[in-house]
């Protein structure tokens, strides 16, 4: 995802603690004509902060009214899917223990709407996968913690009337108690952001789709 290095320079020195953007996502899973989930669609909604910074940098509202045209919704697409090689893009999916591969974004959507950007892609599985014993898990997380994620709304599953998907929570007592810990360990630390411990797992939400035959 894109970093708003941008953001460091406007926050006073005590605002270095992580996270620096928050983000509401949505969770797809598509299914095929043989009840198997072929990928996820990913929806992220930003914060407001982040959202304005990336829109005033790309002057897409010259008149400052939050109202974007077609053609400036348009130029978005796309803008936070210039990921590197090894960004696995914040969305983690297994199958009981085994993680799955997931392809590179496709189908990107963005667009501005009530002073926040939403943004959508598409991540497919190497192949068809049956959802029978085991459950699918779909974490949304930032091992940094740079970026917070929180699921919103109810995971769609799409194609399929044979399963179903919940969504849990990370046990946040033990969370901050690990961010306190990481937080202790970088003080006076020269490179906060640099070395910051990778602790995004232990705030990381997830669906869990589970199926029966159809």
């Amino acid at each position: 995802m894109i970093r708003a290095l941008t953001l460091l320079l406007m926050l006073p020195c005590p605002a270095l603690a992580h996270p620096h953007v928050f983000v509401d996502a949505t969770i797809e899973v598509v299914f095929d004509a043989q009840n198997r989930a072929t990928g996820v669609r990913i929806g992220w909604t930003y914060d407001d902060l982040f959202s304005l910074m990336i829109v005033e940098d790309r002057g897409l509202d010259p008149d400052y009214d939050s109202v974007l045209t077609d053609d400036a919704n348009a130029q978005l697409a796309g803008f936070d899917m210039q990921w590197d090689p090894d960004f696995a893009g914040d969305t983690y999916v297994l199958i009981g223990n085994t993680p799955l591969p997931l392809s590179r974004p496709s189908d990107f959507t963005a667009r501005f709407d009530g002073g926040k950007i939403t943004s959508t892609h598409m991540r497919s599985f190497a192949e068809p996968v049956v959802i029978s014993t085991d459950t699918l898990f779909v974490q949304v997380y930032d091992p940094s913690f740079y970026t917070s994620y929180a699921i919103i709304g109810q995971p769609a599953l799409t194609g399929t009337t044979a399963c179903t998907a919940q969504v849990f929570q990370p046990d946040r007592a033990a969370a901050d108690a690990i961010y306190l810990a990481a937080v202790e360990e970088m003080a006076g630390s020269a490179d906060v952001e640099g070395d910051f411990p990778a602790i995004g797992a232990a705030y990381a939400e997830e669906a869990r789709v589970t199926c029966t035959a159809p």
